[in-house]
């Protein structure tokens, strides 16, 4: 499975997903320019994502006590080494501007970069994990790593909003400690104590002769702990503040990547649940959360005045979706929420990446101080344009195919829930086209700068997400159709 670099340093890919991020989180905290820091992070992700693309043997190594890999966490690590990618070339061109204003210095921006590798060797330490303790400290060093960089412009407002993630991660992530305890608790008459208790590969065996009262109780906590890093509501409040103060690449990180990474550990426990015939269905409790994440932030997002708020909005709202298909459960929500996962995580790190440049330029993340900015800035205007009608579900986008698929897949199942939740799809379209009117099209206003950006990991993932609408290569569909499988 190993490349021949990887060969030459004594590591295989499951390993090498993790030891690149480490490696270079330590070598940047010391590296003084910005540009080659910025091309050290660059590197670093990039041969963080060829690692994880080796994943994709059938020569896996075989699971240990506190690393493996299977066919439903390399899903979701692939999406995380690829988007942490595109972020950190976008984040190049981003950050130079931030430290050529002087918002940031050259202290914060070791600080940034280094942090940046930290985050990502996090999520990778998260998805890889085999042990279910090693998963919750995995999820928390990435919340710590996130609240220290939303704060990192040290504003009255940055602080502020990264106390205020801190205080609501704190809780959900206690919550979600809480829940693994009695998942131990759970597993020890069965299996005994120690180590062995946690590792999921051994939990999954086993699951069928666990307590199910005390599975039951564990997963609510789990639901609602980790349910807060995915930004469900009623437990959403810190994510519109964090994206709204934090810098814009960990905004395109934290909506494309690191709601997915609690998602997938609320998906891990759900498969727990579902292989003890006592245990209560999961899926109810889910759908539930994610029809009210659906429908609060679709109304909420005609409320919103800052951009990247509205857009934070957004992700609370597809989410939703997400956690909605999942909970449905069976071959077609579980494939089709596979796909809005991939989809979502694509456009809306897309979306940021222009919005990002868009608010340097004008100086300001008001949306009624943007105006015309297919006029004033054709590529990035007409770059939202695209990605705000893919996010927004419609045809031929990738997005749209995802959103078909859980709606006629919830409709051949449990025909009433199609009209919250296309209440909620409609409502939430509404609203981006009304903001995106003004934004896009209307009498110009502001700066009228030319952009210092990089314009490829934008359009690379508008490419990605329109090809996908058009085209579903035969070999993704069984690889997600597998996959979709696994998670009942």
């Amino acid at each position: 499975m190993s490349a021949f670099p990887l060969d030459l340093l004594g590591l295989d890919a499951l390993n090498a997903i993790l030891v690149i991020p480490a490696a270079a989180a330590a070598v940047l905290a010391l590296v003084p320019g910005y540009r080659l820091g910025a091309r050290l992070n660059v590197l670093a992700a990039l041969l963080t994502l060829a690692a994880s693309l080796l994943l994709l043997s059938p020569d896996r190594p075989e699971p240990g006590r506190y690393l493996f890999v299977d066919d439903l966490n390399v899903v979701f690590i692939i999406l995380t080494t690829f988007i942490g990618f595109t972020t950190s070339v976008f984040s190049a061109t981003y950050i130079a501007h931030e430290l050529k204003i002087g918002r940031l210095t050259p202290q914060y921006l070791r600080f940034y970069h280094a942090m940046y590798q930290v985050l990502m060797f996090s999520m990778n330490l998260a998805l890889a994990a085999n042990n279910i303790g090693l998963m919750w400290v995995a999820i928390e060093l990435a919340t710590l790593t996130t609240i220290l960089m939303v704060g990192i412009y040290r504003t009255h407002e940055a602080v502020e909003a990264a106390w205020k993630y801190f205080i609501l991660a704190s809780v959900g992530i206690a919550l979600a400690l809480f829940g693994t305890i009695l998942i131990y608790l759970a597993a020890q008459p069965a299996m005994g104590g120690g180590v062995d208790a946690m590792v999921w590969t051994l939990l999954i065996d086993q699951v069928a002769r666990f307590d199910p009262a005390l599975l039951n109780t564990a997963f609510i906590f789990l639901l609602l702990g980790y349910g807060t890093k995915v930004g469900l509501a009623p437990l959403h409040a810190w994510l519109p503040d964090a994206h709204a103060e934090g810098p814009t690449p960990i905004s395109a990180v934290l909506s494309g990547l690191l709601l997915n990474v609690a998602l997938y550990a609320v998906l891990r426990f759900k498969m727990l649940l579902a292989a003890n015939a006592g245990a209560l269905a999961p899926g109810p409790l889910m759908v539930t959360m994610g029809l009210v994440s659906l429908l609060f932030a679709a109304f909420m997002l005609y409320r919103r005045r800052d951009i990247k708020r509205m857009f934070a909005y957004s992700s609370i709202e597809h989410m939703g979706i997400i956690t909605f298909a999942f909970g449905m459960g069976g071959p077609l929500a579980n494939f089709a929420g596979l796909l809005h996962m991939t989809m979502h995580s694509l456009t809306k790190s897309a979306i940021f990446y222009s919005v990002g440049h868009i608010a340097q330029i004008k100086g300001t993340q008001k949306i009624a101080d943007i105006r015309g900015l297919t006029e004033t800035h054709p590529v990035l205007g007409w770059g939202l344009v695209l990605a705000v009608f893919a996010i927004a579900g419609m045809p031929p986008f990738g997005i749209f195919m995802s959103e078909f698929l859980i709606v006629s897949s919830t409709f051949a199942r449990e025909p009433l829930l199609v009209i919250p939740l296309l209440v909620g799809l409609l409502v939430a379209f509404g609203a981006l086209l009304l903001r995106l009117g003004n934004v896009a099209f209307g009498e110009p206003l502001g700066s009228t700068k030319p952009a210092e950006a990089s314009y490829v990991p934008l359009y690379a993932h508008l490419a990605l997400v329109l090809g996908a609408g058009l085209y579903l290569p035969p070999m993704l569909v069984s690889w997600f159709q597998h996959v979709a499988g696994l998670l009942g």
